[in-house]
């Protein structure tokens, strides 16, 4: 039985009182370095989520280089209130609408984007924007065919709004037309969730490699393990697939079985796993510590065949790959794992807002949304539940 865990000894240098941090490995009651720092690697090596978070603003920073300087000026306006990623989502889809204007607008047609000015926009009425999410359904760019569903032009609409909002807000623009443009209508879908047998099923298919072809059965033989344990890990605590690429090796505590993860809007917050799960990543841990990680990737929780850091991508296509024999008329992907765990919870304790607490909804009625088919079932369930006269 192997269990990790982060040791600390103050000592004096140079007369100063300083802290030695080591990350260990207990095996058989015996400690075995795994690393020695002069500080703890959460200090030495910023957090996933903090690199992340400074590509994607150096990503957004070149969007927005081919964009009008009052893109900038309302993404600042937001700073303080998104994400990174976030604001990227917007300078896209405002992006997207800009290049339209460029190529489709008659009377902008030809004319530079970074020249677009306040003018141009007064000119645009809602039969504009409405042309615009009409040929968002299907165009063709660069040879490539793209589609954006009702969801999609619904998103992109209202980053639109939000723009326009702002720039009217700062008396750029007289009036902001797209308040009078109507959003897309969204058909409800079916909220897809694997049942208690095919978790078991979709879970012997990735300890056991069923139904892969022979190529993938070569990479199983060495990659079940770290496979199982991400399956595992998310299936017993919900987490987002963003949060379970960002583990680190410190951010695992067995002692009270649970892990550190960073949600959505850059909180920390502590999830507990299963026996089960706990399992499995100590069966992974005694793997990861004989693999020696490329530079940079030394913090890294799972790591992939080149011992790199996982991404998100990547951990799509290992539950792609499992998903396609294990529920062949279910598209499972790392989201539906979180709602099977959702589901699952639910089901167990009734509680509403303990999943919505495990889950990191801010808002129950996120929560709600999802499982209100699994209380029209209970209450269907329970409808002679109260007798008014005796048989």
């Amino acid at each position: 039985m192997i269990h990790i865990s982060i040791r600390e000894t103050i000592v004096l240098r140079n007369n100063n009182p300083e802290i030695i941090w080591r990350v260990v490995y207990m095996e058989n009651n015996s400690l075995n370095d795994y690393k020695k720092s002069s500080k703890p690697d959460a200090v030495k090596h910023e957090s996933y989520a903090k690199e992340l978070s400074k590509k994607q603003i150096i990503r957004l920073r070149e969007i927005t280089n081919e964009l009008p300087s009052y893109v900038k000026l309302f993404l600042r306006s937001i700073e303080e209130t998104t994400q990174p990623r976030t604001r990227i989502a917007y300078a896209y889809d405002i992006k997207y609408f800009f290049e339209y204007l460029h190529e489709e607008n008659p009377a902008l047609s030809g004319k530079a984007i970074k020249d677009i000015s306040f003018d141009d926009l007064n000119h645009l009425t809602a039969l504009d924007f409405e042309e615009y999410l009409s040929f968002i359904t299907l165009y063709v760019r660069d040879g490539r065919e793209y589609t954006n569903d009702a969801r999609s032009k619904k998103r992109k609409l209202c980053a639109l709004r939000v723009f326009f909002a702002y720039l009217y807000k700062q008396d750029f623009i007289e009036e902001n037309v797209t308040a009078k443009v109507n959003m897309p209508k969204i058909r409800e879908k079916a909220i897809i969730r694997m049942d208690a047998n095919e978790t078991a099923d979709f879970l012997d298919h990735v300890e056991f490699g069923i139904g892969l072809t022979k190529n993938e059965q070569r990479f199983h033989e060495k990659l079940s393990t770290r496979d199982l344990a991400i399956m595992t890990l998310m299936l017993s605590t919900g987490i987002r697939v963003s949060e379970c690429v960002g583990l680190n090796l410190y951010d695992i505590d067995f002692n009270n079985m649970r892990i550190k993860v960073t949600r959505k809007g850059g909180n920390e917050a502590f999830v507990f796993f299963s026996d089960e799960a706990g399992s499995v990543l100590q069966d992974y841990l005694a793997e990861r510590k004989n693999i020696t990680p490329a530079d940079g990737h030394e913090d890294a929780l799972f790591l992939s065949s080149q011992k790199k850091r996982l991404g998100v991508r990547s951990i799509e296509l290992i539950v792609k790959k499992y998903a396609r024999t294990a529920t062949p008329l279910k598209h499972i992907t790392p989201h539906k794992l979180r709602s099977t765990y959702g589901t699952a919870l639910y089901q167990e304790t009734g509680d509403i807002y303990l999943v919505a607490d495990v889950l990191g909804h801010k808002d129950v009625n996120t929560t709600r949304k999802h499982y209100a088919d699994m209380d029209e079932n209970k209450k269907r369930a329970n409808r002679n539940a109260v007798k008014l006269r005796e048989d």
